[in-house]
């Protein structure tokens, strides 16, 4: 079966499905997802045909803003780029498929940050908007991962770690203002929460449009905000990282500077490294000092009269996708709340608001944070689960919203977390951008900012109403001139580089390779024990895999080398 699903991917034309493509900036735009090599089929189910159409109204959210150069558009009605979404988590996805555009709505950010460090909220057509911060995933941590994947050695890191640095100053000055160290919110839209019952009464816009002033009769504001804060502490950590590859760039660099010069700055470098560390440290004690309830296990603003804002929302997911705790503290939050049906587990998950809380509100017919669950989370969401080997339990994410995605006809904004309907807006690029990435993760060649390849042996199960999305799936990508390909059906799956079969697995794992394409490691992806064969270079290994356990090749085959078991669903 593996080569009938072979037979087809090679036949599939991307050029035939993506017809119809008029802007001038298209043709560009095109020929570099030809580049990657990313070709998808599916039979069996609707998931090919619901993909194309996701990577047709990609393209009408690409285009021009400022320039010649084609960035990426919010969609769904929000023209521009957004710093919480588009100039962030939008761009590290779209990164493993067009890093040119990524790569130039990164520097739009950097390109129109003021004289005194503040970054825009926003770009649009009409120019950069500053009347709030609306931040959420952390910028330096999306710009590393670009870079990881496609570094071009053409400054591009420079110029985001110098604006990212003066930002860190802006904010440290001007949204500190009760000494807390903790990152402030004047605001709803500074965290982008419209409509959340975290700010009801407070203002959707900060004071006389100024980012720097929040409303000072407001009993409630400044907040002292758990995921603003969590934030910043993620990206000093991504800041020490660029300054020591900066450093060592430069100490790398040779040309006529004399070696003690390029040893000066190297040592420079290194000591920016440790002060970015030790600023994060100070954010994280910040965090928890001030935001964590103890009692409640969670993370909460608080208010001007210093109390807690008990409100259970997603706050609680981007903390955690901000890097904040260990694998034992994650399990924990999971148990409790992410995988618990009473609060965040819906069956579309994950809500914004918990859904035990009165104030939730499951309706999606508008742009809201209110209960609903939204796709800007779940394309959050990864991050938090394979940052902790976590990824049994991300797959049972990653099932229900590719089903509810295969029989949508729009690109939504929210979906019904009862239901899985599409709810507010459409041809929104963070769900288009949800279903490549999701599908990638459950079925197809990932590359990995630190080196790795992901070949997934997960196929979508039907979970809705018993009606099937994909029998059998094939992948494809060209990695560093090579190109892969990936066949998943329910007996296992199979690889080939450059047209010669390269390895196979049983249904329901992972293998790790390198970017040359040899073998890593295995990790089990189903909450069963998956035996069966690995073959690999003449070998066949016999495996007996658990979930989320990671098996190493070694010189005596593949051994368990980590075995963290499985956070089970529960139910209040």
């Amino acid at each position: 079966m593996n080569e009938a699903i072979l037979g087809r991917l090679r036949s599939l034309s991307v050029e035939e499905r993506l017809s119809g493509l008029t802007k001038a900036s298209d043709g560009p735009v095109l020929e570099e997802w030809l580049q990657s090599g990313v070709r998808f089929t599916a039979s069996g189910g609707p998931l090919e045909e619901a993909y194309y159409r996701g990577l047709r109204k990609l393209f009408d959210c690409i285009a021009p803003m400022v320039d010649e150069k084609p960035v990426l558009f919010e969609g769904g009605g929000y023209s521009g780029c957004w710093m919480e979404s588009t100039g962030t988590i939008n761009s590290e996805l779209l990164s493993r498929f067009l890093p040119s555009v990524s790569r130039e709505s990164f520097l739009l950010f950097a390109r129109y940050q003021k004289e005194d460090g503040q970054l825009p909220y926003k770009v649009t057509a009409d120019g950069p908007a500053y009347r709030q911060i609306q931040m959420v995933t952390p910028l330096a941590r999306c710009v590393w991962n670009h870079d990881e994947l496609n570094a071009r050695n053409d400054g591009f890191l420079q110029v985001m770690y110098e604006a990212m640095a003066r930002y860190d100053q802006w904010l440290a000055t001007y949204r500190n203002t009760r000494g807390s160290g903790c990152v402030e919110a004047f605001c709803t839209f500074d965290t982008g929460h419209d409509l959340s019952p975290r700010f009801w009464h407070v203002a959707d816009t900060c004071h006389q449009d100024d980012a720097r002033q929040y409303n000072p009769d407001s009993p409630l504001v400044p907040y002292l905000a758990p995921d603003l804060t969590a934030n910043v502490y993620c990206q000093r950590l991504y800041l020490a990282r660029m300054a020591r590859r900066l450093g060592e760039a430069g100490a790398d660099g040779g040309g006529q500077e004399k070696t003690e010069e390029r040893e000066g700055k190297a040592a420079e470098w290194e000591s920016r490294a440790r002060k970015w560390e030790s600023k994060a440290e100070e954010a994280l004690g910040s965090l928890y000092r001030w935001c964590f309830h103890e009692a409640d296990r969670f993370f909460y603003d608080r208010d001007r009269q210093d109390r807690f804002v008990r409100i259970q929302s997603d706050i609680l997911l981007r903390v955690l996708a901000c890097e904040v705790g260990d694998r034992e503290f994650f399990d924990e939050m999971m148990e409790r709340y992410l995988l618990n049906t009473r609060k965040f587990f819906a069956k579309y998950p994950f809500t914004s608001i918990a859904m035990d809380d009165p104030r939730f509100d499951p309706f999606s017919g508008y742009n809201t944070w209110g209960g609903t669950s939204n796709f800007l989370s779940l394309i959050r969401t990864p991050h938090a689960f394979e940052l902790h080997g976590r990824f049994v339990e991300l797959t049972w994410v990653l099932n229900p919203i590719v089903n509810a995605l295969s029989r949508m006809d729009r690109f939504p904004q929210t979906l019904s977390p009862w239901t899985g309907e599409a709810g507010f807006t459409e041809t929104y690029s963070p769900s288009i951008l949800c279903l490549l990435d999701y599908v990638e993760r459950l079925c197809g060649i990932m590359p990995r900012p630190d080196g790795e390849l992901w070949f997934t042996a997960c196929l979508p199960y039907p979970q809705d109403h018993g009606e099937a999305v994909a029998s059998e799936t094939g992948y494809s990508r060209r990695v560093d001139g090579v190109v892969y390909e990936w066949t998943v059906t329910g007996e296992g799956a199979v690889a080939w580089r450059n047209g010669e079969q390269l390895l196979s697995i049983p249904a329901g794992t992972r293998a790790i390779t390198d970017r040359q394409g040899r073998l890593k490691r295995v990790v089990g992806m189903v909450v069963r024990r998956v035996e069966g064969f690995v073959r690999y270079q003449g070998m066949e290994l016999l495996v007996a895999v658990d979930g989320n356990e990671q098996l190493e090749l070694t010189e005596e085959g593949l051994v368990s080398v980590l075995k963290p078991g499985i956070v089970f669903p529960v139910h209040g």
